[in-house]
């Protein structure tokens, strides 16, 4: 596919007060409403008018941040995306749910029920967890290791996947006449049985308006993306570089094609935080606002939640060690991709320990850029064009005046360039990324096991 016929694909990011550690405190946000049902309605009205692919909400099940310095804890995203799908009408809608502390069964309710009562604009951010914070709040003495967590995500997106396809799409039948509601024949069960999972079926619903929801994953990890080749169809990643970027993106996109996939049918969108203004010197002023905002035991405790290292004997205007995340390893053999990210920043800029927590406060290592609406345009489309991404997710600093202003000012030169929609061209998530909708894998199976 030629640069010319390409389409950028942007996800607005939705961190409640902003991704900047320290939003909350800035005049511009509001984070009084963050519970509040109408903020997160309006912010996506603002990316729906944008003609953004998609808003997007991370999660996790636990407390993992520092209440007492930062705005910590969040709406249950799928319940909450649900209110915003009848505010909205095109907008994709991608919410973050766990393999390790669900069930296959009941999460394919919820996403199911998502995308039928959004007319097919769901999609399942596939997240395994990483904090051992959770397994107490779920009863379990540990946390499953790495291996064992992406084993488990293995079996249940292919579960998962099974339930959705249970009903081939013409097992409706609603012959009034004959007193016949749907076809038995065509609806199966699953019986999947895995070393870590059990499922019947088949489910209790048809299939959704877009098959099923879009696979949406975002672990850059070795296992990571080994799971991204052979089941995502949108890849959220975070670069500091253009070449690491292309790295990636070349890496992800071969395993895609050794599963036998279109790798144009994965979409690779590395995370972006804009910080604008009229000047470079307004938008550099704005980030020294935020930054003079941010409180170091905070970061303190995100940068050690990040890297798994103690950072706290270390003096705040002193050098960071460059061997301190010498383990980290490097963009084509990581086994901890954040931490791989932090390791290069420290390597490249031989930061003070003050300024490498200013410099992961914008976005926790996702990508900042300071300057103007045609500098970052210009990077994104450098981006773009360069073999690094297919898009974006958007991680404005703070909420809604942030996205508001990306909206306003950046959107429109990406649109003059012929680079990004000015309408929509379709009405679910799938016609946004320009993914195709999957058939039932039960629709032409013989011996299928039918309800």
């Amino acid at each position: 596919m030629s640069d010319q016929q390409r389409q950028l694909s942007l996800n607005a990011f939705i961190y409640p007060a902003g991704h900047h550690e320290s939003a909350w405190r800035h005049p511009l946000t509001t984070p009084e409403r963050l519970y509040d049902v109408s903020y997160f309605q309006d912010i996506a009205r603002t990316a729906e008018a944008a003609k953004l692919d998609a808003i997007f909400f991370a999660d996790g099940p636990a407390l993992r941040s520092d209440v007492e310095h930062g705005a910590a804890g969040a709406l249950e995203p799928i319940t909450l995306l649900t209110a915003i799908a009848t505010a909205t009408e095109r907008i994709g809608l991608i919410a973050t749910a766990s393999t390790t502390y669900f069930e296959p069964y009941n999460l394919a309710r919820l996403f199911a029920s998502l995308d039928h009562i959004s007319r097919g604009r769901a999609g399942w951010n596939i997240v395994t967890t990483g904090t051992d914070l959770a397994a107490a709040n779920f009863g379990l003495a540990g946390h499953p290791d790495h291996a064992d967590r992406y084993a488990r995500a293995r079996e249940f997106v292919d579960a998962t996947v099974k339930l959705w396809d249970s009903w081939e799409d013409d097992a409706i039948l609603i012959d009034k006449a004959a007193g016949i509601y749907a076809d038995p024949a065509k609806i199966h069960e699953i019986n999947y049985v895995g070393r870590h999972l059990r499922v019947r079926g088949p489910f209790n619903a048809p299939r959704s308006p877009q098959g099923h929801p879009v696979l949406v994953q975002a672990g850059a990890s070795n296992e990571g993306r080994a799971f991204a080749g052979q089941y995502a169809e949108a890849i959220f990643t975070a670069h500091q570089r253009l070449s690491d970027g292309q790295a990636f993106y070349a890496d992800v996109k071969q395993r895609a094609t050794q599963y036998g996939r279109n790798p144009d049918h994965v979409k690779i969108l590395p995370g972006i935080s804009p910080f604008l203004g009229d000047t470079e010197a307004e938008a550099r002023d704005l980030e020294r606002e935020f930054n003079e905002l941010t409180s170091p035991e905070y970061g303190l405790a995100q940068l050690e939640s990040l890297t798994g290292s103690s950072v706290r004997h270390l003096e705040l205007d002193a050098p960071v060690p460059a061997g301190l995340f010498g383990d980290a390893g490097d963009v084509t053999d990581n086994q901890q991709s954040r931490l791989q990210v932090i390791a290069g920043i420290v390597e490249r800029e031989s930061p003070t320990l003050r300024g490498l927590l200013h410099r992961l406060a914008g976005a926790r290592g996702h990508r900042v850029v300071v300057g103007t609406p045609v500098q970052v345009a210009d990077t994104i489309e450098e981006w773009f064009t360069q073999g690094a991404a297919d898009g974006f997710n958007v991680m404005p600093p703070y909420y809604p005046g942030g996205l508001e202003v990306f909206a306003e000012k950046v959107v429109p030169i990406l649109q003059e360039r012929g680079l990004f929609r000015t309408e929509y061209s379709g009405a679910t998530l799938r016609d946004h990324f320009g993914l195709p909708r999957p058939a039932s894998q039960y629709a032409d199976a013989s011996g299928a096991v039918a309800l």
